[in-house]
């Protein structure tokens, strides 16, 4: 597989992580809220490493997007504008697949979904224009 087949499965694989969060907040009653916030988070952890791999960085085994983050943000500086986004879904990673982890609410989604959809736009829009 060349780079540019390995950059778009970084994006194609985040964009249906989001996609089926999206689903499952649209269609479950009543909704998983754990696992629509954790595929949230897995969704804007691979935007974030997708853009590190378009941009030649090694990419860490971490799912501290805030991490990440700072990597992006290293190499472009808007990426700072997520750091409330990456902060409030990191905590997504892994204390939802534990039972009674979390006392998520409907709004928690929401946000989640939104976070994730911002850096997805952001990302895939850097993208597109170096590409």
């Amino acid at each position: 597989m060349d780079r540019k087949e390995e950059l778009q499965q970084w994006i194609s694989i985040a964009k249906e992580d989001l996609n089926v969060a999206k689903f499952l907040a649209k269609k479950f009653h009543p909704k998983p809220l754990e696992k629509i916030c954790n595929f949230c988070q897995q969704s804007a952890e691979k935007d974030l490493k997708g853009y590190l791999f378009d941009k030649d960085i090694e990419i860490m085994k971490t799912h501290d997007l805030s991490v990440l983050l700072g990597m992006c943000a290293d190499i472009n500086a808007q990426f700072v504008k997520f750091d409330k986004q990456c902060r409030y879904l990191t905590q997504f990673a892994i204390i939802p697949k534990y039972p009674h982890s979390l006392q998520l609410t409907d709004d928690d989604a929401k946000a989640a979904i939104r976070f994730a959809d911002d850096i997805k736009e952001f990302v895939v829009n850097l993208i597109n224009k170096s590409g």
